[in-house]
């Protein structure tokens, strides 16, 4: 989707950046942020050591379009395991996923296999992650 067709959408894309676990590293997540806000995306950042449950209650009541998930604690199994079996339960396939953090290309394909749309790992580009939430956020 190019920068003209963003601009046609009604309203912006509606993202949910969120922190599960105990997790404290969210740099990562500030800097995501600041590029969707830069893209034309509104945010809501869920704030460090959220549990899946609050996750999705802010996903649903902030009426959002996609969530991204950031964990770089290792946890990522379990807990994106807990996010889409309750975010399904509430919303269905409505509302699609993304994660990124430290995991392993094994793990991708695990997290793939949940549901989780894409995965990105450090060094991912702003522009391609932007791009991932523009392609698949329905105008």
């Amino acid at each position: 989707m190019s920068m003209a067709d963003s601009k046609a959408r009604k309203t912006p894309i509606r993202v949910l950046i969120a922190k599960p676990g105990l997790d404290g590293h969210d740099r990562g997540a500030k800097v995501l942020a600041h590029a969707m806000r830069e893209a034309g995306m509104e945010v809501v950042y869920s704030g460090l050591r959220q549990t899946p449950e609050a996750i999705v209650r802010i996903a649903v009541e902030e009426d959002v379009d996609i969530v991204c998930v950031s964990v770089m604690s290792g946890a990522h199994n379990v807990l994106f395991a807990e996010i889409m079996e309750r975010l399904r339960a509430e919303a269905g396939e409505s509302i699609p996923v993304l994660g990124g953090g430290i995991i392993p290309a094994q793990d991708i394909v695990t997290l793939k296999e949940m549901g989780v749309r894409e995965v990105f790992t450090p060094g991912a580009s702003m522009a391609a992650i932007t791009e991932c939430i523009e392609d698949l956020v329905p105008v």
